[in-house]
């Protein structure tokens, strides 16, 4: 088997192993091309390189040939016994296995057969004497009958041995082993289970090298049905096909893969043959559309084949064959002409219109515009009814038997198979039928429909399209309606590449030229993207305003799809502006009721809403399940990368870890770079400040400064000024006062509050007022800090936001700890736990308990008398570096913070220990740590006099992290 991967076979294979370690065998079985010998082979080496590796390995491979040759299988299996192992059985049992293994005559009667089983069993043990024995035997079902016979007397008696064996069976979908007995007892039996439809996609895309076309791909996954050797086969097949990846492409299924598959089905008589090319032809095959057909006795042939165990009928008539990939041979084996035929027959005799349709083009693949018309009713009637790739299919196979002089007619059911496509997330099918029109086409009107459709297709990654909107916009000139598309476009362009002014300048345009033309769809799209540019531009009044005018224009919010994407927008604005509720319950109807009617990009727009909405509400399990369906969706159709990672990393922060948060904001940072799409590069690098900012030391406060400090430059750049900004301006303040940055942190406040304009919701006042105690308390002034942090969690229990009053909690109990008030302290970290936990809000709980614990070691020290000052977790770092000998360059460099920072800091630790140099703060240090009774501590001088305490244990926000300071010149 030509398999070199074990992709979507690791955990099996660890199973494997775990078995091993308390069972004797493991054996792997399933059908023919599963992976059997693959995993089998990759378990011996595994054991033989690390659990076993002074083990003595007999394998044996036999072959199907070799079934009949009695004791083939014992030559192989003790190809590489020592002689002397052999030699020192006594006589008869000698003589008896030589003769088995052809160094003598062949062993004859019932005493020699005993005696070579004997002796086979003597050698095993002589060999597990002096170290572990590994049986390695790939395709048991080939293994001839004497050594199937031997083998079995063996492993029954290898109880209390070092022996174990390694096994793999080939057997027909759905059965078990039948050589189970040539197993050790207590053998473990581990079917191997088909790959994902995403495994296939990974394996083939690694073993071809490059990426197949959607349509490719999804046929091997269909075709494969999870068979790694039956999709590279085809893979490899596909790569070296020249035939055009088109609507209505067959795949090519290789000669070698069709013979062995095909061996039944070629000695059915010709009858059921034909029976099985229409069946193999249908989308949905059953008796009664066999009969249907014409076919003459339909159950008989099926009544053959399933006797030849190649496809069956069921108790219902539904027809299957015994696998997919025998269907796909039987289609592609048989002659084009035949297969018209087939396709004939069917289109007579199926009622749905869709699938007619598709019949009758397969059937008459010449241009005839009675089929065409008939294939675009069809196609257009799919799309009605929720299938838009069934649509696109065939709305592109009406465009190619349109007759070459009707030129416009295909060229606009070519763009009808590209919207169909696009809606259908077939981006590739989708950008050649377009790109053909606008190649084509003489029509101006009809190459600015082309562009369109090349702009949706682009998704998010609209940064580099505008040669293509300056094209269509000549193109449009003169007809106010083209042209109105056209500046709606480069308004979506302007919002998603952060040009703020001309995105509005572009929708207003747009949405007056629609209204001359009568075009009231491109109008309301043209004012739902002026509201969402104004929105950002924290006008959110003027904003609701627009969006209202759109929905007047469609009917109100049950106006149809039309007012979908309007509905989230207000959705959103809700949610800004701290209703929360609001938004929740419009985002959970729209989602309910766009079904299966709405496009991928639709779809996931409302999912990636709802995740926002959910963070916010406190609904963290119910965000994760969001962001899996967003995940889902990108996975069955590859659009709208960015979006989804963004969604997924912003549940990751509410719900999920810290490290997978970071993980997958960086992720979705890089995509949204890709794309250059600033509008999700905004909202992925806030996600990424905020998972940073999780771990609460100053390592990870630098990274969120580099990350939010690049989203208060684009909102800048932009002009943005929405309260989702302004929150991240106070994450920025936060990560800036954990660095000790209290100046940077002030300006940053103060730039945050220039910024506010009107009346701003109460959680951007709340997110502002806890930045504010944060740093107050940093600067040293804990008492105002918590009046700030009070006031704030005063505002925020007025809202339903409880992932912000947990935040905010856990701030102000930092704080009162930290100014010894305990008992208030443990009053509101309780509460965040509680809240926290009650949420599904992880990362915070994990805080929240970390903050207790310090409390209890904070109360442990104080029974035992106060061993030093409390200090912020910069302090005590900067504090521990410092007396460890580091310069404050070295410092500076090992927590990604400036000289000035460190010197400022390094003045408040001063003043908190009442010291004035670097040498009396090693040594106040370590008098902390021997007052305070926790701790040992060595105090010795260094080369230069300076005395360096071995531990540090001065009481910080990071009580468990006791760290033993470097020397000098080791910092990193």
């Amino acid at each position: 088997m030509r398999i070199r991967s074990l992709i979507g076979r690791r955990e099996l294979l660890e199973v494997a192993r775990t078995e091993l370690t308390t069972r004797p065998g493991v054996l792997f079985y399933g059908p023919p091309g599963i992976g059997r010998s693959l995993l089998a082979a990759a378990l011996v080496a595994s054991l033989a390189a690390t659990a076993l590796p002074a083990c003595t390995v007999l394998r044996c491979s036999p072959a199907k040939d070799d079934a009949g040759l009695p004791f083939v299988g014992l030559v192989d299996l003790f190809a590489r016994v020592p002689e002397s192992c052999v030699e020192a059985l006594a006589p008869e049992p000698r003589a008896a296995l030589k003769a088995a293994l052809l160094q003598g005559r062949e062993p004859e009667g019932d005493r020699d057969l005993l005696a070579v089983r004997l002796a086979v069993l003597d050698v095993l043990r002589t060999l597990a004497a002096t170290g572990p024995v590994l049986l390695a035997v790939d395709d048991l079902q080939w293994l001839d009958g004497p050594s199937a016979e031997v083998l079995a007397f063996a492993v029954r008696r290898l109880d209390g041995l070092d022996i174990r064996m390694v096994a793999a069976e080939r057997v027909a979908d759905g059965e078990q082993p039948e050589r189970l007995h040539c197993c050790p007892p207590d053998t473990a039996e581990l079917p191997v289970p088909p790959l994902t439809d995403d495994e296939v996609a990974h394996l083939v895309a690694a073993d071809v090298g490059t990426d197949l076309p959607p349509a490719v791909l999804r046929a091997i996954q269909g075709a494969a049905a999870g068979n790694p050797s039956y999709a590279l086969e085809l893979g490899q097949a596909a790569l070296r096909d020249e035939a055009p990846v088109g609507f209505g492409w067959t795949l090519p299924v290789p000669r070698r893969l069709r013979n062995p598959l095909l061996e039944q089905v070629r000695s059915l008589p010709e009858a059921a043959q034909r029976t099985l090319l229409v069946t193999s032809a249908a989308a949905h095959p059953s008796l009664t559309l066999l009969r249907a057909a014409g076919l003459h006795d339909p159950a008989g042939d099926l009544a053959e084949a399933e006797r030849h165990g190649v496809a069956t009928a069921d108790a219902g008539g539904t027809v299957r064959f015994r696998h997919p990939m025998v269907r796909a041979a039987v289609y592609a084996d048989a002659p084009v002409n035949s297969r018209r035929q087939a396709h004939a027959l069917l289109a007579r005799a199926v009622t749905e219109p869709v699938e007619e349709a598709r019949h009758l083009a397969l059937a008459h693949p010449h241009e005839d515009e009675s089929t065409a018309r008939t294939l675009m009713s069809a196609a257009e009637s799919a799309r009605r009814h929720g299938a838009p790739d069934a649509a696109a299919e065939l709305a592109a196979l009406a465009a190619h038997r349109t007759p070459g002089d009707r030129p416009a007619e295909r060229a606009d059911r070519l763009l009808a198979a590209a919207e169909f496509a696009c809606d259908a997330g077939q981006l590739e099918e989708a950008e050649r039928a377009a790109g053909s029109v606008l190649s084509e086409s003489g029509s101006a009107r009809r190459r600015v429909r082309a562009r369109l459709i090349l702009l949706r297709n682009a998704g998010q990654a609209l940064e580099g399209a505008h040669a293509l909107i300056a094209d269509g916009l000549r193109d449009a000139e003169g007809d106010p309606e083209a042209e109105a598309w056209l500046h709606h476009w480069a308004a979506v362009r302007g919002l998603l590449c952060g040009e703020l002014g001309d995105a509005a300048r572009h929708a207003r345009r747009a949405a007056r030229q629609a209204a001359a033309a009568g075009d009231t769809d491109t109008r309301i799209g043209a004012l739902a993207t002026l509201g969402r540019v104004q929105s950002l531009a924290g006008e959110a009044v003027a904003a609701d305003a627009a969006l209202e005018e759109a929905l007047a224009l469609v009917g109100g919010v049950h106006g149809g799809p039309e007012s979908w994407g309007l509905i989230r927008m207000r959705a959103i604005l809700a949610l800004d502006s701290d209703r929360v509720t609001e938004a929740r319950d419009q985002v959970v109807e729209l989602l309910a009721a766009i079904g299966e009617f709405a496009g991928v990009e639709e779809v996931l727009a409302t999912l990636v809403a709802l995740t926002r909405i959910q963070v916010r509400s406190g609904h963290c399990r119910e965000a994760l399940q969001a962001a899996a369906r967003c995940s889902s969706a990108l996975t069955e159709t590859g659009v709208q990368v960015a979006p989804a990672l963004y969604a997924a990393a912003l549940a990751a922060t509410a719900g999920g870890t810290a490290e997978e948060a970071r993980h997958l904001a960086e992720q979705a940072v890089r995509a949204s770079e890709a794309d250059g799409d600033r509008l999700f590069l905004l909202r992925a690098l806030a996600v990424l400040g905020q998972a940073e900012l999780l771990s609460g030391d100053p390592r990870g406060a630098a990274a969120a400064v580099d990350a939010l400090q690049r989203v208060k430059e684009l909102g800048e750049a932009m002009c943005a000024a929405d309260p989702p900004l302004l929150h991240w301006y106070s994450d920025l303040a936060e990560a800036l006062v954990v660095l000790g940055e209290t100046d940077a942190a002030g300006a940053v406040i103060r730039e945050a509050h220039a910024r506010v304009s009107g009346d701003p919701p109460g959680s951007v006042l709340a997110a502002l007022e806890r930045a504010e105690g944060l740093r107050e308390a940093g600067l040293g002034r804990a008492k105002e800090g918590a009046v700030r942090l009070r006031a704030a969690v005063d505002r925020l229990r007025q809202l339903p936001l409880p992932v912000e009053l947990v935040r905010t909690l856990i701030a102000l109990g930092a704080v009162e700890r930290r100014s010894r008030r305990r008992s208030a302290a443990r009053a509101v970290l309780g509460e965040a736990l509680e809240t926290a936990t009650r949420i599904g809000a992880a990362p915070l709980a994990a805080r929240a308990r970390d903050e207790l614990a310090r409390l209890e070691a904070a109360d442990r020290s104080g029974e035992a008398g106060s061993g030093g000052p409390d200090l912020t977790p910069t302090e005590a770092r900067i504090a521990e570096l410092v007396g460890g000998g580091a310069t404050n360059r070295e410092v500076a460099a090992e927590l990604f913070i400036s000289v000035k920072t460190v010197e400022g800091t390094l003045s408040r630790v001063y003043r908190k220990f009442g010291v004035r140099s670097r040498t009396a703060l090693a040594h106040a240090m370590a008098v902390a740590v021997l007052a305070s009774g926790a701790a040992t501590v060595a105090v010795d001088a260094g080369d230069d006099g300076q005395l360096k305490p071995q531990v540090q244990a001065v009481m910080t926000s990071q009580p468990g992290r006791v760290r033993t300071p470097r020397a000098r010149g080791t910092l990193r």
